[in-house]
């Protein structure tokens, strides 16, 4: 029998955003919405076991946490200004079965949103409120994703939510002026979510597969809502490439696999088709000019097209990587870059550009600058080199994985 507990923590996953997005539109506060939305959650798990789960509970949640709202501003005596301000409709909901048409539910989870990564918040509070009101993880969920206490990441919700009332951020989509600049914010907390899912910065394992999955799902509601933004598509595009390969990346000890050494009958070819057609849009919309999510997707499409490691075009993959630094310059992507030059031009060419990088500070702690070139000198049977810098790596890294790993190229460079 299914555990009715469960079934309301899975719908809630699902159906958190909406029914966040819905109360918030009503009183204009992310903070006020999500405690009347938990109101309604809180009342589910009250009722749901008693008499069943509703045939729309999302509708359900919704509902409940409007009346939570609608008190509550009776309850402060401003009743018939904000009744004035949101229609008379609220007022007459009776059956739970009632919800906003889906135009509306868009709308609202799109200013959630971008109202979650506002530019006054920081990265991590806009990570961490982003999971919280739109990816429905508990905070103690979240503080294991990214390795603090579960008092931490409560502090930065909290913290989030005081900022965004002080400032009086508005409950809305920004105007055309500014939307690019929060767009980027709201794809870049999605992507540091996945990317946190698919290279573990710290602990026991080498990927959080559910954080892949939460932040695929956020791309993807993202790309519904605004279906005529190239990077969007970019961003879901690169996430289901990258998220095809995730049952071949590890062995059976969880040890991480190399890309160059995986099964590549193990990548998940649905996935790779998905973010092929996702590249697809994105491109057509954007025509030449492409942004950073579509050119990072047109790399991982290289891989995801290739059926074997020699079949890779790592000539076209070292074009994108300069593309990308055109746009968007960074010490990261030239060492990226570099891998990929030493791949279509021999691993001299490829160290030649990791050595313009030793010195730069924002490297100054970057495990894989080591990593890269023990690799590149190992290539070169520079074999004492090579073991240097991989030792050198393995204390850089704070996952236990990756260190074993560099450990063990530290013992044979060669492998």
């Amino acid at each position: 029998m299914t555990d009715p507990r469960r079934t309301v923590e899975a719908v809630w996953r699902i159906e958190c955003a909406r029914v966040v997005g819905g109360v918030a539109r009503i009183v204009g506060d992310v903070g006020q919405a999500e405690e009347f939305a938990q109101d309604a959650l809180v009342a589910a798990l009250e009722q749901w076991p008693k008499t069943g789960v509703p045939d729309n509970p999302g509708a359900w949640l919704v509902t409940i946490a409007k009346r939570r709202a609608i008190d509550h501003i009776r309850r402060q005596q401003t009743y018939q200004r904000k009744l004035t301000e949101i229609g008379r409709d609220l007022s007459e909901e009776e059956e739970p079965v009632e919800i906003q048409e889906a135009d509306s539910i868009e709308d609202d989870i799109l200013r959630l949103m971008f109202v979650s990564c506002h530019p006054s918040l920081t990265m991590d509070s806009r990570v961490a409120l982003t999971l919280k009101v739109i990816g429905g993880l508990r905070t103690d969920e979240i503080g294991r994703a990214f390795l603090v206490s579960e008092t931490t990441i409560a502090q930065r919700i909290t913290r989030a939510k005081r900022t965004l009332a002080d400032a009086r951020v508005p409950f809305e989509v920004p105007g055309k002026a500014e939307r690019a600049d929060r767009l980027a914010a709201v794809l870049e907390a999605i992507y540091l979510i996945f990317n946190e899912g698919y290279a573990a910065t710290a602990g026991g394992d080498w990927m959080r597969p559910e954080l892949c999955d939460e932040a695929t799902r956020l791309g993807r509601i993202l790309a519904g809502l605004m279906p005529t933004e190239p990077e969007v598509h970019g961003l879901v595009a690169l996430m289901e490439i990258q998220a095809s390969r995730a049952n071949a990346r590890t062995g059976a000890n969880g040890e991480p696999i190399r890309l160059l050494d995986q099964d590549r009958s193990r990548w998940n070819q649905l996935l790779i088709r998905h973010g092929l057609a996702a590249l697809a849009k994105g491109a057509e919309a954007a025509g030449e000019k492409r942004g950073p999510y579509l050119l990072q997707a047109s790399i991982a499409a290289c891989h995801g097209r290739a059926r074997t490691a020699e079949e890779t075009d790592w000539v076209r993959i070292a074009v994108h990587y300069r593309e990308l630094i055109e746009i968007d310059p960074s010490p990261i992507v030239e060492l990226n870059r570099a891998v990929a030059v030493a791949m279509a031009f021999g691993p001299q060419a490829g160290l030649d550009i990791v050595d313009t990088l030793a010195d730069n500070p924002q490297l100054k702690d970057y495990h894989l600058l080591p990593s890269v070139r023990g690799d590149l000198l190992a290539r070169l049977g520079r074999s004492t080199e090579a073991s240097a810098e991989f030792t050198r790596a393995a204390g850089m890294t704070r996952n236990d994985r990756e260190r074993a790993l560099l450990e063990a190229r530290a013992k044979n460079p060669t492998t």
